[in-house]
């Protein structure tokens, strides 16, 4: 206690300048911890929050209280021997699914240990969600996430549209530093900017030797990582990490945790209040002002600012904002306004006398402006519009305030009735009789092909300049409107002095007077010559379409009779040798869809009985004819003596080479009495059905192209014994095809519908066996249809 009591006397007793050095050497001291207290308290409050988030974790799934989760958690951390902000973040990581937690897997999976990066991450977004502005989140992420990989300064930056950035938050850098960077102009390659454009992640071992501009670069003259942020699928800013030396190696665990940081930068930018902060700091409150006035004026008003990099030329006016009582006189969206420069607006402005003058006058010279009319000015698709209105201008600073009043609705109307009269080619007039003064718009000169300066053509002298045929029309029209008064309508051809010749319709009204009589007459040209051709042109196809249905339907009827002639839909039982043979041929329900089946049944000179039933690729005569050619060179072939594989091999040849461009399917067969052997082949062409002791069958599906695809072809040869009482039918497509089922299901039908072919006194008659095919087929193709049975002795 004596030595504690001696101290401040021996203070007291030295030099006052020693006295004074002690004080603030303890100043300091104090400070200092102060300091220390202050980070360990921020560390704790993110350390708290990580927590909170592990304890509300346990809550959901222990379906516990938060006291009996807290508790629970901190049992848990002392048996696994670890610390509960630790276990805490384990917790969290497993009930996540972001980069924090991948990035804690991929650690754990390579190193068997808690993942270190991973709580620092989580300590990070702990303590951002507590943070309330950019620069406190930035703070965070280096002293918890950054500063122990080396790092001394982070910067978070938010993308414009116009390409420009704002320095949202920042940690590590001086006052000064950071005020300079607030606001990055567009085209300024800086390493943000290019990662931004790259939408990927840039490093620089030195920023000093990338020769890039960016924050920090006295301060931070080492290695430089800068990463896009995004949320929802876009870029809305960057963000730019800073070492003093070298940029570490960029490993796959520091690639991860970067990612995660950027996330977290995205989050906060998501909550940035850009319009509280704007592109150059703070909102400039002068232009809020003057924004939040031109808003409560009932008449348009647009706030013009000098364009950037203007200053050493021409002066160049941007419209910075358009209230909401602007409507632009030509029509346009106020969104097509705002933004634009004025004389890309109102490129008419610079007229001498406009608007740009004044604009110009006032802005140098800060004296308002105002008149009581100015022609204002635009072009739309081309077309010139203009109005009068009265402009009052003034000068706010480095803005213009620019307001207009127009006249009265007129403009506006007479705008609308002027596209109106452009697109329908309408125009008007108007004739005084009493003084013979008219009154042409600027579309009636166009439309007789007069120049602007011509001379109306008065409606007395309108037959004069009509064609001859229509003259008694406009009689009738005239003497409607001014003998009997009474509103007239009328159709002329109009001959114009260029020799062209254009179709017109003519509406008008007499406008009387007191005397009963009419003094004045209203009324409007329309130019009809595109209705009226296109008139003409809907007649002669007309006509040509009925010529061609009834070509269509002659060759159609030609083509049902050439079938019919060669193959008629029925045929009496043919008795062949033994053979009992029968044909059907069903033709198609249209008349246009008549196609190429065919069939055949005859006997060879060799006593063998030939059967054949084949369909050419499509209808119409053309189909018809193609199938005549195939069915008599076949015969022809037939009489060599040949088999059905050679015989299918010749007529390939002949489909090739002697007809045009014809395709077909066919299947023929040689039955020889003698022994009852049936030989066939088939040319892509559906294969026989045998119905033998009432159980139907396929025969075969033998090799063979369809005839005609190609210059040589080989057909498979199938050999067959028949047996008394069998039937074998060979058919079309037509006979089983449907729209909606496999081929394969259509075949099936049709074995069933075979073995179902019974009477009450048994298995049907051969011609009722083909009636009951074709009656009861499920075929919806609406095809035509050829069967050809036989049925042994």
């Amino acid at each position: 206690m004596g030595a504690q009591r001696e101290a401040p006397q021996a203070l007291s007793a030295g030099h006052p300048a020693e006295r004074d050095a002690l004080a603030i050497g303890r100043l300091a001291s104090t400070v200092e911890g102060l300091r220390r207290e202050l980070q360990q308290a921020q560390a704790d409050s993110a350390g708290r929050a990580l927590i909170e988030m592990a304890v509300g974790v346990l809550v959901e799934r222990l379906r516990c209280g938060p006291s009996e989760a807290a508790a629970q958690l901190d049992d848990l951390a002392a048996k696994a021997g670890t610390s509960p902000l630790e276990l805490a973040a384990d917790l969290v990581n497993q009930a996540s699914t972001d980069r924090i937690s991948a990035l804690a897997g991929d650690f754990v999976a390579a190193s068997g240990k808690p993942a270190a990066a991973a709580l620092r991450l989580r300590r990070t977004q702990a303590d951002t969600l507590s943070r309330s502005d950019a620069h406190s989140v930035a703070q965070s992420m280096l002293e918890h996430a950054l500063r122990p990989l080396g790092a001394t300064a982070v910067a978070i930056w938010a993308a414009h549209p116009d390409q420009s950035l704002s320095l949202a938050g920042g940690a590590g850098f001086s006052e000064a530093e950071t005020h300079r960077w607030r606001y990055v102009p567009p085209g300024v390659p800086t390493p943000a900017r290019q990662a931004l454009d790259r939408r990927e992640a840039v490093g620089h071992a030195a920023i000093a030797d990338a020769g890039l501009p960016s924050i920090g670069s006295l301060e931070a003259p080492g290695g430089r990582l800068a990463v896009p942020t995004g949320s929802g699928g876009r870029l809305i800013g960057a963000l730019e990490i800073c070492w003093p030396g070298p940029l570490p190696e960029r490993t796959q665990s520091l690639h991860r945790q970067f990612e995660a940081l950027a996330e977290l930068a995205a989050a906060t930018l998501e909550t940035w209040d850009a319009d509280a902060q704007g592109p150059f700091g703070p909102t400039d409150s002068a232009f809020e002002e003057l924004r939040q006035l031109t808003d409560g004026l009932l008449d348009p008003c647009l706030i013009l600012s000098l364009t950037p990099g203007s200053d050493e030329g021409p002066l160049q006016f941007s419209i910075d904002h358009v209230n909401p009582a602007f409507v632009d006189f030509a029509g346009r969206p106020r969104n097509a306004i705002a933004g634009a420069r004025l004389l890309e607006a109102y490129p008419l402005a610079a007229e001498p006398g406009g608007l740009l003058g004044a604009v110009e006058h006032t802005f140098a010279t800060g004296e308002p402006f105002r008149t009581g009319s100015m022609r204002l000015s635009a072009h739309v698709d081309g077309v010139p519009l203009s109005t009068h209105a009265q402009v009052a201008i003034s000068r706010h600073g480095r803005r213009l305030a620019v307001v207009w009043r127009l006249d009265d609705g007129a403009p506006r109307v007479a705008r609308l009735l002027h596209h109106a009269q452009r697109l329908g080619r309408i125009g008007g007039f108007e004739e005084n009789l009493t003084t013979g003064q008219i009154a042409w718009n600027e579309t009636l000169f166009d439309l007789h092909g007069l120049p602007p300066t011509a001379r109306p053509i008065a409606l007395s002298q309108l037959a004069d300049h009509v064609h001859p045929d229509d003259r008694q029309a406009i009689e009738r029209f005239l003497r409607t409107l001014l003998h009997h008064r009474r509103p007239a309508s009328g159709a002329f051809r109009l001959q114009r002095p260029d020799g062209v010749a254009r179709h017109i319709r003519v509406v008008a009204e007499p406008v009387v007077g007191s005397d009963t009589q009419p003094d004045m007459v209203r009324g409007a040209y329309q130019d009809v010559s595109a209705q009226h051709w296109t008139e003409v042109a809907l007649a002669a196809t007309r006509d040509q379409l009925a010529q061609s249905e009834q070509q269509a339907a002659e060759r159609a009827r030609l083509a049902l009779q050439l079938q019919h002639a060669i193959m008629p839909p029925s045929r009496g039982p043919l008795d062949l040798s033994g053979l009992q043979a029968a044909v059907r041929y069903r033709p198609a329900e249209k008349d246009h869809l008549i196609g190429g089946d065919w069939y055949d049944a005859l006997t060879l000179p060799t006593g063998e009985i030939l059967l054949c039933v084949g369909d050419v690729a499509g209808h119409g005569i053309e189909a018809a004819t193609g199938m005549v050619a195939l069915r008599n060179a076949l015969r022809g072939l037939a009489a060599t003596g040949a088999g059905p594989a050679q015989l299918l091999t010749w007529l390939n040849s002949v489909t090739h080479h002697l007809t045009d461009s014809v395709t077909a399917t066919a299947v023929c067969a040689l039955y020889q009495p003698g022994t009852r052997r049936l030989r066939w082949a088939r040319a892509g062409h559906l294969p026989p059905v045998l119905l033998r002791g009432g159980r139907a069958e396929m025969l075969p599906q033998l090799g063979g192209v369809l005839l005609g695809a190609v210059d040589q072809a080989d057909y498979e040869e199938g050999e067959t014994h028949l047996r008394p009482g069998d039937t074998l039918v060979m058919y079309t497509d037509g006979l089983i095809e449907r729209r909606d089922d496999s081929l394969q299901a259509c075949l099936d039908s049709l074995l069933a519908l075979s073995e179902g072919a019974t009477g009450e006194q048994g298995p049907l008659g051969l011609e009722a066996h083909l009636d009951h095919l074709l009656r009861f087929s499920d075929a919806d193709t609406d095809d035509d249809t050829c069967l050809v049975g036989i049925r042994v002795h």
